[in-house]
């Protein structure tokens, strides 16, 4: 077969028609090369051979054996097969329309010896018939849908959809229609669409008798007729809720409630039914008479959709025990379709008051009293009042709660409550003092209550003006006469009720030839102002200037101040330009300047005495006793520190020596400077002194302790003096060489051996001869 890129190929009953479509070429005629028929095969074969779908045939192929077809394209090897030889064609298994419509194939000729085309490669389609082998499907194994309760007949519930795989376009395989199988008499379906509809009217589709249903729909091909395939779902259909019930309530009821729960305390509940659910069935409640409409409110919980009864006045057993409401119902949200006269409820509630012990009740809930800032102590305030509201009517006592009057100002009278001074008060010092006051029952201490009462004190005028501030103001040399140096006022701790008038005026000890005088201005303040035209500062540089403050009020308080004025030198415009060291200070305290200065000297003092002390101990000290002399018996201690230059009377040796020259004290000594004699001096009694051939220097030393008590020209009282004293009675008498003429004379034994035995070694020692030793 020729061909060319203007030929089309058109299989079937159509021909095979050339167009030329350039230039001015002729339309020709070319001879069809290929001969064979459209090619359709029916789906789902269930043959056991391989299915014939038609033949292929060339004007090439002379039946000589040299021509070979060849297959190509989808499924070809595979699904479709060929006969080489005679261009047989056969499918080779059971195909499926709905997984594949048709197959596109290309076949071509060629010699088999030489293997060069013959025809060239030419395109063909295989069809698949279609068959009514699938069932239709649901988009959903089940449905849910709702409708409201008591709809109209053929109200839209929801539409179901199936499909059917088989083809649409080739006879009635895929065309369905809808029944329903399960949901009669509630529901209906529409053949056609799928929409299902309700069947019955409002009375019979009421939720609070059925609430669910389950419907199920069924989809049948071949349009319905018998042989067809049918498919089928379930469809749950609820019923949602109207609000058409109203709520009813059960039964009265009784409350009790005892006489001491406080406003918007809950009593108890009462509760209503109602068949709706949801927003349909909440609901409030309305107290809409009887004698307790007053006392008590009632509300609707949230959650329980129950009426809450509390109190919304304070109850009282002894004077109403019992109360009776009613109380209404109905829906806060209500539906006008079936709204009726029906649609709310009533109910009766008895509420019964419980007695309780309740504390003593004051009149009042506070108390204001005033008095006089100068009231006496014991002069009354005010008085409170309290009663047991019992039947019982318990005696009440009265008292201050001390946390509240911690200074014990003021107190009450335990049975009459009157409130009376316990101390002076002033105002000045606080204005108002707030107390509580304790009721309590005798019967039931536990039973009490407080109120709490508010004293103003009243003012008295009892506090002299003043000026507002210390004023201290100065004067040019050269000034004028009647010049205003500078304006004062005053202030006053009392508040009369006409407010402050104060009146200024100079004092009479000062008014007896003033340099100054004194202008009241009438406004509480007033001028001071000069008297002469010139003042010296050389002459005197301060003024004080008496200014007595006069007040208003009865009784009339006066005081007098006094303002301090400088005489400075001025420029000409009345500027000052210097005064007296005493007017440049502003304050009576020291400069930073005097203090610093003040610091340094104390730090250089210091300095100083650190010095010395460290030079003290570097120097080098001289022996206490130059002379070797007596130095076995002559201590003398310097380490006191009284006395000073003037303590100059340090014992004498000689003294112990000759102890018969200071037998008396010398009138004539010279008394110590460190101290005033206040007494005459003592007249020492005369002393026994023992012999100085007994070497006894007791009495000697008593007399100097007796000196040293009684003498005020004694050495000072710190001074330390020590005296030895060896004791008495020894038969050897004193050993000192203090009583000896010379310690160098010859010396006589013997006497020795009469001291006894505990001298008996020294007896050995010196009274031997000479010749013993040799």
């Amino acid at each position: 077969m020729q061909n060319s890129e203007y030929n089309i190929i058109v299989n079937g009953d159509k021909t095979l028609k050339n167009a030329a479509i350039r230039g001015e070429k002729l339309l020709k005629r070319v001879r069809r090369g290929w001969m064979w028929n459209q090619f359709f095969l029916q789906e789902e074969y269930t043959g056991s051979d391989y299915q014939y779908i038609g033949k292929l045939q060339s004007d090439q192929d002379r039946g000589d054996g040299l021509v070979k077809y060849i297959l190509s394209g989808e499924g070809a090897g595979t699904i479709f097969v060929i006969d080489e030889n005679n261009g047989d064609l056969h499918a080779t298994r059971r195909l499926d329309r709905e997984e594949k419509a048709f197959y596109v194939l290309k076949a071509t000729v060629v010699n088999k010896r030489t293997g060069y085309k013959l025809e060239p490669e030419t395109e063909f389609t295989v069809k698949l018939h279609d068959i009514n082998d699938n069932e239709p499907h649901f988009s959903k194994e089940v449905y849910t849908g709702s409708v409201p309760e008591r709809s109209d007949i053929g109200t839209s519930v929801i539409q179901v959809t199936a499909t059917d795989a088989d083809d649409s376009m080739y006879g009635n395989s895929a065309k369905l229609v809808y029944s329903i199988s399960q949901g009669h008499p509630y529901f209906s379906v529409d053949p056609n669409t799928g929409v299902i509809r309700t069947a019955l009217g409002p009375g019979d589709m009421d939720r609070e008798q059925r609430e669910h249903y389950q419907v199920v729909i069924e989809a049948k091909d071949m349009a319905g007729q018998r042989g067809g395939l049918t498919g089928s779902t379930v469809v749950n259909i609820t019923l949602t809720d109207v609000n058409d019930n109203p709520p009813r309530f059960t039964q009265s009821k009784t409350l009790k409630v005892p006489e001491s729960f406080k406003s918007g305390a809950p009593v108890g509940r009462i509760r209503a039914t109602d068949r709706d659910i949801g927003k349909n069935a909440e609901m409030y409640f309305t107290i809409v008479s009887g004698d307790g409409m007053d006392m008590f409110d009632i509300s609707t919980n949230k959650d329980t959709q129950e009426g809450v009864i509390t109190v919304s006045k304070p109850l009282d057993y002894e004077r109403k025990q019992s109360y009776t409401v009613e109380i209404q119902v109905q829906n806060t949200q209500v539906d006008p379709r079936f709204m009726s006269t029906g649609s709310k409820d009533m109910a009766t509630v008895r509420i019964s008051v419980e007695d309780v012990d309740e504390p003593p009740l004051f009149d009042k809930a506070s108390y204001l009293m005033e008095v006089k800032e100068d009231a006496a102590v014991g002069a009354a305030v005010g008085s409170v009042s309290a009663v047991d509201p019992d039947g019982t009517r318990s005696p009440v006592k009265y008292s201050i709660d001390r946390r509240t009057d911690m200074d014990r100002l003021f107190n009450v009278h335990p049975g009459n409550g009157s409130i009376f001074l316990l101390r002076s008060l002033d105002r000045e010092e606080t204005a108002w003092h707030n107390i509580s006051v304790i009721a309590t029952e005798f019967n039931n201490p536990r039973q009490s209550s407080h109120v709490p009462v508010y004293i103003r004190l009243l003012d008295i005028n009892d506090n002299a003006p003043t000026f507002a501030t210390v004023y201290e103001t100065f004067v040019c040399e050269k000034t004028k006469a009647g010049q205003r140096i500078q304006t004062v006022s005053a202030v006053d701790a009392d508040e009369p009720s006409t407010g402050h008038k104060f009146f200024f005026s100079l004092a009479p000890e000062g008014a007896y030839r003033s340099n100054f005088t004194v202008r009241d201005n009438g406004d509480n303040t007033a001028g001071i102002l000069t008297r002469r035209a010139s003042y010296s500062r050389l002459h005197q540089s301060v003024y004080l200037v008496p200014v007595v403050i006069t007040d208003g009020d009865y009784p009339m308080q006066s005081s007098t101040g006094t303002l301090t004025v400088r005489v400075c030198t001025c420029d000409r415009d009345g500027n000052m330009e210097l005064c007296n060291a005493e007017a440049l200070s502003s304050s009576p305290g020291l400069s930073t300047g005097a203090l610093i200065a003040i610091l340094l000297c104390a730090i250089i003092l210091l300095m100083i005495v650190v010095l010395f002390t460290a030079l003290k101990r570097q120097r080098k000290q001289e022996p206490l006793i130059i002379s070797k002399e007596d130095v076995r018996d002559n201590v003398v201690s310097y380490n006191d520190e009284g006395g000073g230059e003037e303590d100059t009377q340090a014992f004498d040796i000689g003294a112990l020596r000759h102890p018969d020259a200071a037998a008396v004290l010398e009138e004539s000594a010279k008394q110590r400077r460190d101290i005033i004699p206040t007494d005459t001096l003592l007249i020492m009694p005369p002393v026994n002194m023992g012999s100085r051939d007994n070497g006894d220097v007791r009495e000697f030393i008593n007399q100097r302790v007796l000196e040293n008590d009684c003498n005020p020209t004694a050495p000072p009282y710190d001074s330390l003096a020590t005296y030895a004293y060896e004791g008495a009675g020894s038969v050897a008498e004193s050993l000192s060489s203090l009583g000896s003429a010379s310690s160098e004379a010859e010396q006589d034994y013997h006497y020795l051996s009469d001291w006894g035995p505990r001298f008996r070694k020294l007896a050995d020692l010196y009274g031997a001869e000479d010749s013993d030793f040799s």
